[in-house]
Formats: structure tokens, C-alpha cells, sequence
């Protein structure tokens, strides 16, 4: 039996766990991920929650955590959440070696990377003062 489109397209939650009340790290993730190839819709279901639909072909759910925990957020892990993504992970792994299909994971991250890069300020990094800095 031939795989559908439909079998490809995967929707998650992701849940965050905060050490600041006041953080809202379901927004900034998803600011984060909005360009990511493969990911086709992000939705903030609360403050601390978002849920992702994505491509498997394009992208996993253990390449999003891990470009997420790479620039600073933290994964709720209690028992339930990590047993729910190791499941999680081990099936799509299955499937896609199944179709004889893999990821390049370093270029997926790398997206993230670029993404987080992109959306903050830049200017001058030199902390020099401009008398310093003009020296010839």
C-alpha cells in the first residue's frame, strides 16, 4: 500500500517549562519556527504550549525540540511528556526508514539557527567606545 500525503503531515504539542511566570514561550517559539521549512502551521494553544504541524518528509519533531533546546528553551519532561516524545520519535525514525528516507538533521537545525539569528537586533558589537574603535 502506497503512503498518502496525509500519512506525511504530522501535528504535535510542544509544552515549555518556565522558570519565569511571566515568560510567554509558546509566542517566542513559535516567532521562531514561523519560516522553518517544512513546517506548514504553528498555533499557541496557551502561554506555556504550542502545537505544530509539519511535513515528516521535511522535518521531525526531535529536530524541532533540539533546535528549540539549542537557542535556550527548556521542554517540560516530566514522565508523561518524555515517554509521549520518545514515542514520538521513535515512530517517525520508523517510518521514514521504512520509505528509505533521511534527515539531514545539522542543515534542519541550522534553520532554526538562522531564523533566531535573523529576528534580533543587530548594530554595532563593538563595546569599545568610538574614540577606540577609530584608530589609524
Amino acid at each position: 500500500m502506497e503512503p498518502t500525503f496525509s500519512d506525511f503531515i504530522k501535528q504535535r504539542e510542544i509544552h515549555f517549562r518556565s522558570l519565569d511566570p511571566n515568560a510567554n514561550d509558546a509566542r517566542d517559539a513559535m516567532l521562531l519556527l514561523m519560516e522553518i521549512q517544512g513546517i506548514d502551521d504553528i498555533r499557541a494553544l496557551t502561554h506555556d504550549c504550542i502545537q505544530v504541524r509539519y511535513d515528516l518528509r521535511t522535518i521531525t519533531l526531535e529536530i524541532i525540540e533540539a533546535g528549540l533546546q539549542e537557542v535556550g528553551f527548556h521542554l517540560d519532561n516530566n514522565l508523561l511528556f518524555k515517554l509521549k516524545r520518545a514515542l514520538f520519535y521513535y515512530t517517525e525514525e520508523t517510518q521514514l526508514m521504512n520509505l528509505g528516507q533521511l534527515h539531514d538533521q545539522a542543515s534542519s537545525t541550522l534553520d532554526v539557527f538562522i531564523n533566531c539569528y535573523h529576528q534580533r537586533q543587530h548594530g554595532c558589537r563593538d563595546e569599545r567606545p568610538p574614540h577606540l574603535r577609530q584608530y589609524s
